[in-house]
């Protein structure tokens, strides 16, 4: 009451039976006497927590199930234990203290809800153990040692976990083949026998088959009952020497149960190839070498591959044992050298020699094949250099090279071409121009009212395009249906040709243009009117129908024309009997 210190009155107070209180604290002046004024104040006070209440399991035991499918890690099920407490005092850690499913199940302890979560941690099986029991501890990790009288802090509880069946898809046992065979195996020979069998109770029957995807060459086959595989075609190490292939199990009443197993095959080596040549060798010898001189060393390679390595033997074939210009040493070392026997090599006497040289490998049966070494014959200089190797330079004032005559012969060839290509174009001009028989070719017919008087008319056309053709071009206006060819023409004629007034030296000029021009095509002049016919004013000009008609026209007017007319007047003009034109 002096101090105003806030004191608890009783002891042993639960936070979990009441966490808060209010108290009102009431303060008087005057030492409490009468007539002293008071105040009063409102006081909250809230519990904290201890770790005074243990956890305890709500059950006892727990029933949980899984199937033998589940995989690693998925979960089987939840437990929790209870705890009054909060925070921190009610953190928990769950284990497994004991049971017979140790070692396949395991438990994890959820941070946010304080569970504790039961994983599967190795593969079950309905067939090996259809259930497990498990007993599961719940602590507290954080304790007061003032309070460790009212535990113990942790309690415990019993999981049993039914395994449930299902169909699973066949197991091969091993889960893996490796396989060995020779690549001269014959086709149909069994190099191993694949097993699978169905795990389940009722133990399906089994088809095997190999997945294409593995084998795209089919190089194997297995059996669809025995599991046996078999090979389908000639191995060949030197092309393929590993081969990978899956195996399928289908279980027969259950298709969509397929199990599956790799078989890797290392096809073994057999010699089966005979050694050869590196490359193509081709030597040199000079005319003045010297008798055991080194021309080449050669080697030779082999597809095969021995378990003791490889190691060639070189001799000369037996054709040239004898040999009196080369010979071969063997080094022993997968190598041999060719060396001259002789000296006075000469390129008029024989330019190449072929030499051909055996060699055989270490492998069982051995192997051989026979290489030939192509030799050219060659004109050094003092110091070996190499200056020449073509036998035809000396030769060459007596006959021509092989080069030389192609090459003439090409020449020839040409010109020939020339020639014919000259003529064909020469033939191409000289064809005369022909004009279709089935186009309808019209008279040139200038469309005029009134009947022209010759020429002396200068109304109906302009002269003077025939007088002179260049002024002609800028007085005359183009025609858009026709191409201009005297218009076109006429400008490039030589003013030295051209004479004015005078028709007769202007077709002269065009005559001698057309003859000094060898490209130049007759160009005829052609002219299509569209108003002619019965419906024209001029009604039709044609004669092509005169011949049908019974009409007896006169063109005697044709003799009071002039001079100019009198070639029209003795074709059309009527004659007497003297035959004096009328």
């Amino acid at each position: 009451s002096i101090s105003g210190l806030i004191r608890t009155a009783l002891m042993n107070m639960d936070r979990e039976a009441k966490e808060y209180y209010e108290v009102i604290i009431q303060a008087k002046d005057m030492g409490g006497q009468l007539g002293g004024l008071a105040g009063t104040t409102t006081v909250n006070i809230t519990l904290s927590d201890v770790n005074d209440n243990p956890p305890r399991f709500p059950q006892k035991h727990y029933q949980m199930s899984v199937l033998e499918s589940a995989p690693v890690s998925s979960t089987v099920g939840r437990v929790v234990a209870k705890d009054l407490d909060e925070g921190i005092n009610a953190e928990m850690k769950y284990s497994l203290v004991d049971g017979d499913g140790l070692d396949v199940f395991d438990i994890n302890t959820d941070p946010n809800y304080q569970v504790g979560i039961i994983t599967v941690r190795k593969p079950l099986s309905f067939e090996s153990k259809k259930s497990y029991t498990l007993k599961v501890e719940g602590a507290n990790p954080h304790l007061e040692m003032r309070f460790l009288n009212l535990g113990p802090f942790r309690d415990t509880t019993t999981v049993h976990i039914s395994v449930e069946d299902v169909d699973e898809p066949p197991v091969f046992e091993p889960s893996f083949y490796f396989v060995e065979v020779p690549e001269d195996v014959e086709i149909g020979t069994t190099i191993q026998i694949i097993s699978a069998k169905d795990p389940d109770v009722t133990n399906n029957s089994i088809r095997y088959s190999i997945d294409r995807s593995s084998d795209p060459g089919r190089f194997f086959y297995v059996d669809i009952t025995s599991g046996a595989l078999m090979t389908a075609r000639p191995l060949d190490r030197e092309d393929v020497s590993w081969h990978n292939i899956t195996v399928l199990a289908v279980e027969l009443n259950n298709p969509s149960q397929v199990g599956s197993v790799s078989v890797t095959v290392k096809v073994l080596d057999v010699n089966d190839n005979a050694p050869e040549f590196a490359r193509f060798y081709e030597a040199f010898v000079c005319e003045n070498a010297r008798a055991g001189q080194l021309i080449q060393t050669v080697s030779a390679i082999d597809r095969d591959d021995p378990q003791e390595g490889q190691h060639f033997y070189y001799s000369l074939a037996p054709e040239a044992a004898n040999n009196p210009n080369f010979t071969l040493r063997d080094n022993q070392d997968n190598t041999a050298w060719i060396l001259t026997r002789r000296s006075g090599f000469s390129q008029h006497e024989q330019n190449t020699f072929y030499l051909p040289i055996l060699i055989s490998d270490n492998g069982r049966p051995a192997l051989s094949s026979t290489g030939t070494l192509t030799v050219h014959v060659c004109s050094c200089g003092d110091d070996g250099m190499v200056m020449s190797c073509n036998a035809e330079a000396y030769v060459l004032p007596v006959s021509l090279s092989r080069g030389a005559l192609i090459a003439i012969l090409a020449c020839i060839f040409v010109l020939l071409v020339l020639v014919l290509l000259i003529l064909s174009m020469r033939r191409q001009r000289k064809q005369p121009y022909i004009i279709d028989e089935e186009e309808n070719i019209h008279e040139n017919i200038v469309r005029d009212g009134d009947e022209g008087g010759g020429e002396e008319d200068t109304e109906a056309f302009d002269i003077a395009a025939m007088w002179n053709p260049r002024e002609a071009q800028l007085a005359v206006k183009s025609r858009q249906d026709m191409l201009p060819e005297i218009e076109s023409l006429s400008r490039y004629v030589p003013q030295a040709c051209v004479t004015d007034n005078n028709v007769h030296n202007y077709v002269l000029a065009k005559l001698y243009e057309a003859d000094m021009d060898l490209w130049a095509p007759p160009f005829d002049s052609l002219q299509t009117y569209m108003f002619e016919g019965n419906g024209s004013v001029a009604e039709s000009l044609s004669s092509l129908q005169s011949v049908t008609t019974d009409s007896d026209q006169s063109y005697d007017y044709l003799t009071d024309w002039g001079p100019r007319f009198k070639k029209l007047a003795e074709m059309y003009g009527a004659t007497d009997s003297s035959g004096a034109l009328w």
